[in-house]
């Protein structure tokens, strides 16, 4: 939200070898084993790379092996950028970047330059490259107009796998000069599909922490462009001063409009927490601005995706859908089965956050657990439906209010076709007091939203009966109302619960996140 300048998933055949995710077994590559080399801080290039003989740089192993080649790093500290741009094939295997053993190589950006947008490890026009096990930091500049990146992958390609990596202090901390805010860019993991058609697809990013990154107006780990087939997968995100997740659309990365929106993919059981741009001056030369405008996960302008399993919590904004470009839409995302609290200044927000925004369109929000968010204690409540929300499904969500008693928030009027309904709602205020906002409406206790909006007639205002949610168990007890009161639509609701549990285990689905 707020953020500058920047099909459900079918098919997804990626040869990464990451185990099952979401029903769909991903298979590593049938190609022959390839060859060892090996890397370490003592070694010489002009050696021959083999385990008593290894090379001294990155770069001269990355300029040096085929396809199907493994690279294992030793553990030490590599000042030093790495260039990748020799591809692995379907039928050699990928290259493999890999620490070497359980020893952890370091690649650390201290001292060195940043030119243009560049990664400290750059990925460009390439397939079937794997890079995992690495420590990657201390990528900085105080240089505006120039964006360092901890793991760059731009141009086109396919077949990528960026897993078990931990980037952090990957930063921009140029001044901002005047009224310009701008120009004070970093990524810790970035993905530009910079090219048309081709794109880049089939792309895994899984189990990575990303974490003390100063990122202007730019995220933690986003997808941009023409980026097509994707799994962000086990990610843990946090203290970050900028947005954690983001897959976008409609910002000229792609050469052809038609094919600059990320699209058919999946962010699934990542962790994002203490995220927010109260001291990121690109949101404000005056620390603290108190902007609360960075999302845990955030989709600007994608498309066609799902969000699910997902823990977002002490954000400014838990989870948000939206579009911020002009009669540009965000389409078909589903958001089920996360759990969301403790956000500053809502749970789940969707919509353009001003008129002159785009419009959030044919999405689902579905078995949510969304929990005492708006702790900002302004009245955006836990579902903040803003500019123009037309023909999305909000069902089967658990909603309890803050100490302000606000459930939904929504100040526009351009909201059309829009479907909710089985909810749990609950607010310290009970049933009389709890307040909704509809269509720039107010109403105040649960009856007479119900009959004003015409929203909710089969939904529930009662005690979800957490486990503990003073430690944010949110399972239920065996007495929840919660249990079984849900609509069991197999269209929306998906097979599996937030912890992985079939999704339907009774007569009906439970309302909430936890099965």
């Amino acid at each position: 939200m707020l953020k500058f300048g920047k099909t459900l998933l079918v098919g997804l055949s990626m040869a990464v070898g990451i185990g099952l995710v979401s029903g769909i077994e991903w298979s590593s590559s049938a190609a022959a084993a390839g060859t060892d080399y090996y890397v370490a801080t003592s070694g010489n290039d002009s050696n021959t790379g083999t385990s008593s003989a290894p090379w001294k740089t990155l770069q001269h192993a990355a300029d040096a092996v085929p396809a199907g080649s493994t690279v294992h790093v030793r553990g030490g500290v590599y000042n030093q950028k790495l260039k990748i741009t020799r591809s692995g094939s379907a039928s050699q295997g990928p290259i493999v970047f890999t620490n070497d053993g359980t020893e952890t190589p370091i690649i650390d950006g201290t001292g060195l330059s940043v030119s243009g947008i560049e990664g400290l490890i750059d990925l460009t026009d390439v397939n079937y490259v794997t890079v995992q096990g690495f420590e990657i930091r201390n990528y900085t500049t105080a240089t505006k107009d120039v964006m360092p990146v901890g793991i760059y992958v731009h141009g086109s390609g396919s077949f990528i796998n960026l897993s078990g990596n931990k980037v952090h202090d990957i930063k921009n901390t140029a001044t901002p000069t005047g009224s310009d805010l701008l120009g004070r860019d970093a990524h810790g993991i970035a993905v530009y599909g910079t090219k048309a058609p081709d794109s880049i697809h089939d792309i895994t990013i899984n189990g990575n922490e990303l974490y003390n990154l100063v990122l202007g107006s730019s995220e933690s780990l986003v997808l941009n462009g023409n980026v097509d087939t994707f799994a962000v997968t086990n990610n843990v995100i946090h203290d970050n001063d900028n947005i954690g997740i983001d897959l976008i659309g409609y910002e000229g990365k792609a050469p052809n409009t038609a094919y600059d929106q990320v699209r058919n993919g999946l962010v699934k059981g990542n962790r994002v927490y203490n995220i927010s741009s109260n001291n990121n001056p690109s949101y404000g030369k005056s620390l603290p601005n108190n902007s609360n405008a960075a999302d845990g996960i955030y989709v600007d302008g994608g498309k066609d995706s799902i969000i699910e399993q997902n823990y977002s919590y002490s954000n400014d904004i838990g989870i948000e859908i939206a579009s911020e470009h002009a009669g540009k839409s965000t389409s078909n995302i589903t958001v089920r089965s996360n759990a969301v609290y403790n956000n500053r200044l809502t749970g789940i927000a969707m919509g353009g956050y001003d008129n002159k925004r785009g419009s959030t369109v044919n999405c689902k929000i579905v078995n949510n657990t969304v929990y005492k968010n708006d702790t900002l204690g302004d009245g955006s409540g836990q579902l903040y439906v803003q500019f123009d929300t037309q023909n999305n499904v909000i069902k089967n969500n658990i909603f309890v209010a803050s100490s302000t008693d606000v459930l939904i928030y929504n100040e526009y009027t351009k909201n059309s076709g829009n479907v909710v309904d089985y909810n749990l709602y609950f607010a310290p205020a009970g049933s009389s007091g709890a307040n909704w906002t509809w269509k720039n409406k107010d109403y105040t206790g649960f009856s007479a939203y119900k009959t004003g909006t015409g929203n909710d007639a089969h939904s529930l205002f009662v005690d979800p009966k957490f486990v503990n949610a003073s430690v944010y168990d949110f399972h239920l007890q065996s007495s929840s109302p919660a249990i079984d009161a849900g609509n069991t639509d197999s269209a929306i609701i998906g097979t599996l619960d937030i912890e992985g549990k079939p999704r339907v285990q009774g007569a009906a689905v439970n309302i909430g996140a936890y099965e």
